[in-house]
C-alpha cells in the first residue's frame, strides 16, 4: 500500500518544491490535488478527474458486486477523491473493511492521478453472503407467492379440521340425546347389577327411564342369534353384561320409526308391566355403514303370534293374555295429569306380532314406530313424519276408506280397539275347552290370522277394503265359544271392539274393567 504525505510547505527542501508521483510527474506544493475518477466522478460522469478538497486524498477501491446474469459476485473497481471527513474512519487499509458489501480501499496524495495505479487487494469470498437488497427485490414475488400458498393451505386444513370436529360433536350429541341418560330421570348402572335390577329401577316419578353408562352401550353388546326379521329390520338375541337382551336393528330407511319409538319410550310414566321394558337406544357404525339399535328386555316365548301357533291355552290362561293386553293398551291410551304427567298415546299398529308373551304368560305391547301422542294442553296430536302405515289386515274400516278424522285423537284410539278385537279373536281360537261332560275331550281351532278365509296371505288395500268396508265382513265366531263363559264374554267384547261405527266401539279401559269383573265372577286368578 502506498500512502503519500500531504504537502503543507513544511517538508524537507522548503516551499515551492515538486513531489514526484508514481506517474513520473509531480505537482507544486499548495496546489489542489487532482485525482483520477471512475464510478465516483462529479456530476455522475463516467470517468475523468476530480479535484480533492484541501486535506483530502485520492483513493482506489474494489468491492464485490452481484451479477444477476451470472448469479455470481464479481469485483468492481472505482476511483475518486476521498472526502477529508472519511479519512478518520481508517478506511485506507488495503483490505476488506466492514461495509454492508465487502470493500478494500487504498489512498494516496503524493502526486496528481496517483490513485490510477493503485490496485487494492481483493480476495473472493469463501462463503456465499446474504443476497443484497436487489436480489431480495427480485425474489419478493416468489416469496409472496409461496407465503400465500402456505397460508392458504394452512387455512384449508383448519377449515377441514373444524368441519370434522363439528361433525363428530354433532354425532356425539345425537348419540347422547338418543341414549336414555337424562339426569332428571336416570340411574347409574353398576357393572355388577343384574338386568332385572336395572329394569326395575324407578326415578320416583314413575317414568323408569334409565341412565346408561356414558360410553355407548352398542360397544358393550354381543349379538348372539337372529330371532326375527321384518320390514323394519331384524331382532337379535344379544348379551349385555351377562344378561339376555333383545336388540332391534333398524334398516337405514326406517330411521323415522326408530326415532319415534325412542321418543315414545322416553315419555314420562311410560313404564308398565304390560309394555315392553325399554333399556336404551343407540347408533352404531362407521363411515361405511350405520345401524340404529333399540335395546329392550328379551322374552324367549316370542310374539303372541308365534306363541299361539304352537300353544293351546285353557280359559284361565286366555283370560290372563286378554286382560294383560287390554291393561297395556289402556295404559297407553290414558293420559296421566300432574307435574310430570303422561301424554295419551295411540299405538296405530296393534297386531299379534307386536305383542310379546312374557315368562309369566302375560302380554307386553311392543313396536311404537307408528305411535302418536296427544297434547291436551294445546289440543295437538303429535304425528311423526313416517312413511310407514299400519298392517293392512288389522286396519279399521275408517282407515281403509280414509274417512278417519286425523285431527281427533279419539279416532286413533278407536282404530286401536278395532285391531285389539281381532287379536282377541286370535286368542280365543287357541283356547281349548271340553265338549260336554268329557273333560278329556278338549277342542281348539287351529291358529289363523283374521280374515284368513276371505283374503290372500298378503292382502292389498283393495282386498281389505272390499271385505271390511264394502261387504262389512268380520271373523267367524264358532258356536262352541258360547259354551264357555270366558270365551262367550270375550266374543261379545271383540264384536263391540270391531263395530263398523268407531264411536260405538268399547274403550280400552272399559274392556279392562269388563275382564277384571269376569275374573271375579269366575273366580279365575289372573297372574
Amino acid at each position: 500500500m502506498v500512502v503519500g504525505d500531504i504537502g503543507d510547505g513544511k517538508g524537507g527542501g522548503g516551499g515551492g518544491g515538486v513531489a514526484a508521483g508514481p506517474e513520473g510527474g509531480g505537482r507544486v506544493r499548495g496546489e489542489p490535488l487532482v485525482c483520477y475518477c471512475e464510478g465516483h466522478c462529479p456530476d455522475d460522469a463516467y470517468n475523468g478527474t476530480c479535484t480533492a478538497r484541501p486535506g483530502s486524498q485520492c483513493f482506489s477501491a474494489v468491492e464485490e458486486v452481484y451479477n444477476s446474469e451470472t448469479r455470481k459476485f464479481e469485483p468492481e473497481r472505482t476511483y475518486g477523491c476521498l472526502p477529508p471527513e472519511e479519512q478518520g474512519l481508517m478506511q485506507c487499509k488495503g483490505y476488506l473493511v466492514p461495509h454492508q458489501v465487502g470493500k478494500s480501499i487504498e489512498c494516496c496524495s503524493s502526486s496528481n492521478l496517483c490513485n490510477k495505479s493503485l490496485k487494492p487487494m481483493y480476495q473472493p469470498r469463501s462463503t456465499v453472503p446474504p443476497p443484497p437488497s436487489y436480489m431480495l427485490e427480485e425474489a419478493i414475488p416468489y416469496i409472496v407467492l409461496i407465503s400465500v400458498t402456505v397460508v392458504f393451505f394452512i387455512v384449508f386444513l383448519v377449515i377441514i379440521a373444524c368441519f370434522y370436529f363439528r361433525f363428530k360433536k354433532r354425532e356425539e350429541e345425537g348419540r347422547q340425546s338418543y341414549l336414555m341418560n337424562d339426569h332428571s330421570n336416570a340411574y347409574s348402572v353398576k357393572s355388577n347389577n343384574h338386568l332385572t335390577d336395572v329394569i326395575d329401577a324407578s326415578s320416583g316419578s314413575g317414568s323408569g327411564l334409565l341412565l346408561l353408562v356414558k360410553r355407548t352401550i352398542a360397544k358393550q353388546i354381543q349379538m348372539e342369534k337372529l330371532v326375527g326379521k321384518g320390514r323394519y329390520g331384524e331382532v337379535w338375541l344379544a348379551n349385555w353384561k351377562g344378561e339376555n337382551v333383545a336388540v332391534k336393528v333398524f334398516v337405514t330407511t326406517e330411521e323415522a320409526s326408530w326415532f319415534r319409538e325412542t321418543e315414545i319410550y322416553r315419555s314420562v310414566l311410560m313404564r308398565h308391566e304390560n309394555i315392553l321394558a325399554f333399556i336404551a337406544a343407540d347408533i352404531k357404525g362407521t363411515g361405511m355403514w350405520t345401524q340404529m339399535l333399540l335395546i329392550t328386555e328379551y322374552h324367549e316365548l316370542g310374539s303372541l303370534h308365534d306363541y299361539l301357533k304352537t300353544t293351546a291355552v285353557d280359559p284361565s290362561a286366555l283370560l290372563t293374555l286378554a286382560f294383560s293386553a287390554a291393561s297395556g293398551l289402556s295404559h297407553l291410551h290414558t293420559e296421566i295429569f300432574g307435574t310430570q304427567g303422561k301424554q295419551a298415546i295411540a299405538h296405530r299398529d296393534i297386531k299379534s306380532k307386536n305383542i310379546l308373551v312374557k315368562r309369566n304368560r302375560e302380554c307386553a305391547i311392543a313396536d311404537f314406530g307408528l305411535a302418536v301422542r296427544y297434547k291436551s294442553e294445546t289440543n295437538e296430536i303429535d304425528i311423526a313424519a313416517n312413511t310407514r302405515v299400519g298392517t293392512r289386515r288389522y286396519m279399521a274400516p275408517e282407515v281403509l276408506d280414509e274417512s278417519i278424522d286425523t285431527k281427533l285423537f279419539d279416532a286413533f284410539k278407536s282404530a286401536d280397539m278395532y285391531s285389539m278385537g281381532l287379536v282377541f279373536w286370535e286368542m280365543c281360537r287357541r283356547c281349548a275347552t271340553t265338549r260336554g261332560s268329557d273333560k278329556w275331550n278338549m277342542q281348539a281351532e287351529d291358529y289363523a290370522l283374521p280374515y284368513h278365509d276371505v283374503v290372500p296371505s298378503d292382502p292389498s288395500f283393495e282386498d281389505m277394503y272390499e271385505v271390511v268396508c264394502i261387504r262389512k265382513l268380520r271373523p267367524v265366531i264358532p258356536p262352541r265359544w258360547n259354551e264357555n263363559e270366558v270365551l262367550r264374554t270375550l266374543s261379545n267384547l271383540m264384536q263391540e271392539c270391531w263395530h263398523q261405527n268407531p264411536a260405538a266401539r268399547l274403550t280400552s279401559l272399559r274392556v279392562k274393567k269388563s275382564l277384571c269383573k269376569l275374573k271375579g265372577d269366575t273366580g279365575i286368578k289372573i297372574i
